[in-house]
């Protein structure tokens, strides 16, 4: 064969195997790409599988429940909003031995007097009945208890007569109770587990609370909670309420509220009502403000869809259907409280200032006439001062400035005017003279030092024409020196429960012109306090309603949007003779 014969076959085959290289190259890097994209797709399918075996797992697995030890020290560590957090989610079982030792140490947390000594209980039975065994004969109650309610939830007749003994000792222990329809039913539900000692002994406690409020303890603070509620539901339940008001055209809403408490306590099952109890043994009584607005919302739905609840069936007596409602309530307890503390906008500032106002606003209609200003009646009967806040009004009539212009028994009665005046918690506390100018002198430091730091104070002013007036000052004077974000002292602070008073020679009340309503009212109708190194101001807003110098001896009073006064003397400007501060024991 001719040799070009040869190169040109060769040069062939070296090209037939080079298009045999490229094509298994190319062959083999789409073989890799494509095991790439298969074990990337193998690997996500994996991944995604991995997720949702999670996601159902965490859905179908319950979280443990958690422990008496684990709350206590959570308690001990000042973590009270991890406990809250935890009472709010964890169901333990009705008959879980827990709540045993959870409620007496919930309970334990709100007392502010000294631990109780062991066998004190005993002792305050046998000071009550002469003995510790328990009577055969029926047990007369306190006149607090209200008789139609004294819900005994499946408790024993033995069990009943634990009760009854119970709410006497607490009773003889606590006169200033004047009317506690709820305490009662807590007494029964605290006797299913625990025994009658330490049922007390947590009874004493939410009675005794001073930063949370649990039981009411006389009718004027029953009153003001149902109306509380009922004004929060005006807020938060208004499709309820227009619907009530719409099948009901003369229907009063306070004949439905008036019974707010024993929807939950008489209608609710008691298993229900035994998780209300894990959160409101340490949250308090707004617990139970949510449950009622959650029955409310669940009860007009049911309304709109089922017949047993029509409009023909419910609307002669709302009240009465609320509480058969609430035996058949078609949630379970989780989702009821789920519910409860779903609702947005239900802080306790905003529940604490709607109680303020309403609680203002019956003293002030109770107590003046605001056409005449004459004095009406200080309080109904049910309303008179306990005999120890009787007791702390004589103490203060021996110090009170007026005493030496009025014979002892008219400054008795003004006294007791002023009373009735003051918030309601604050008449169970005793008033002690924090200053005064006829032993401390004339001095505005002398005045701070004494007094800043006390919440409240009354000041009391006689001029030296024997006009007498003050004030109630509802925050402490040392705000004076609060700063802002700017680092710049705040010109004016307190709130909406300072009041001006005159009481010589008129007797009246000018309570925060906000009671009345929430409208806005502008920034002059919120000017309560205001102190410097050179002078008080009390009231504000195209004037000031008491004004004092340096000195105190020199003032002037006017009329002020705040209060909405007129001047409390009539010559408007004034010389003191006496400045008088009051505070309260145990505050």
């Amino acid at each position: 064969m001719p040799k070009s014969c040869q190169l040109l076959d060769h040069e062939k085959n070296r090209e037939k195997r080079q298009r045999k290289h490229t094509q298994n190259r190319r062959k083999r890097k789409e073989n890799r790409e494509n095991k790439r994209a298969t074990d990337q797709l193998e690997y996500f399918s994996k991944q995604v599988a991995c997720q949702r075996n999670y996601l159902i797992c965490l859905q179908s697995k319950e979280p443990a429940l958690r422990s008496h030890t684990e709350i206590q020290q959570l308690l001990q560590q000042g973590k009270k909003r991890d406990v809250k957090n935890i009472l709010r989610e964890n169901s333990w079982p009705i008959n879980s031995p827990i709540r045993s030792q959870l409620w007496p140490l919930l309970c334990g947390q709100h007392q502010t007097k000294q631990q109780m000594l062991d066998g004190f209980y005993w002792e305050m039975v046998h000071q009550v009945f002469g003995t510790t065994e328990l009577s055969e004969k029926p047990i007369m109650l306190p006149a607090f208890v209200d008789a139609t309610h004294c819900l005994p939830y499946h408790l024993t007749s033995t069990g009943r007569a634990v009760a009854d003994r119970i709410v006497n000792v607490l009773g003889y222990d606590c006169p200033d109770i004047t009317y506690s329809p709820v305490l009662y039913p807590i007494t029964s539900i605290l006797l299913h587990f625990m025994s009658e000692e330490e049922a007390y002994i947590c009874l004493a406690g939410l009675v005794g609370s001073k930063e949370k409020v649990f039981i009411n303890q006389t009718k004027l603070q029953h009153e003001v909670t149902w109306k509380t509620v009922m004004q929060i539901a005006k807020k938060h339940t208004k499709s309820a309420i227009s619907y009530f008001q719409r099948i009901c055209p003369g229907l009063k809403l306070e004949r439905v509220f008036m019974d707010w408490c024993w929807w939950i306590l008489a209608g609710l099952p008691f298993q229900h009502l035994v998780r209300i109890m894990d959160c409101f043994f340490h949250e308090g009584i707004k617990v139970l403000y949510r449950v009622a607005l959650v029955i409310l919302n669940l009860f007009h739905k049911e309304c709109q869809s089922n017949n047993e609840w029509s409009p023909d069936n419910i609307k002669n007596d709302i009240g009465n259907a609320l509480i058969k409602f609430c035996k058949k309530i078609p949630v379970s307890p989780a989702k009821l409280l789920h519910a409860a503390f779903s609702i947005r906008g239900l802080s306790t500032q905003y529940i604490s200032r709607i109680f303020i106002k309403t609680e203002m606003l019956l003293k002030s209609r109770s107590v003046l006439n605001s056409g005449s200003k004459q004095l009406i009646k200080s309080r109904s009967s049910d309303n008179l001062p306990t005999s120890q806040s009787q007791v702390n009004i004589q103490m203060m009539s021996h110090t009170l400035t007026i005493r030496e212009k009025l014979h002892s028994e008219s400054c008795r009665n003004l006294l007791f005017t002023l009373w009735s005046w003051l918030p309601v918690r604050i008449t169970m506390y005793q008033p002690v003279l924090l200053y005064t100018t006829e032993e401390h002198g004339c001095s505005l430091t002398t005045f701070y030092v004494r007094v800043e730091q006390h919440e409240p104070t009354l000041l009391m002013i006689k001029t030296c024409n024997n006009e007498v007036f003050g004030a109630y000052c509802s925050s402490r004077w040392f705000e004076r020196n609060v700063k802002d974000d700017k680092g710049q002292r705040q010109a004016y602070f307190g709130t909406g429960e300072t009041f001006l008073f005159s009481l010589y020679p008129e007797r009246a009340k000018y309570p925060w012109v906000g009671i009345e309503g929430d409208k806005d009212l502008g920034h002059s109708s919120e000017l309560f306090m205001a102190a410097d190194s050179k002078m008080i101001t009390i009231g504000g807003g195209e004037g000031q309603a008491i004004w004092m110098d340096e000195n105190i001896r020199f003032g002037k009073t006017d009329s002020c949007k705040t209060f909405n006064n007129p001047p409390l003397c009539p010559s408007g400007d004034f010389e003191i003779r006496v400045l008088e501060v009051y505070g309260f024991v145990g505050i």
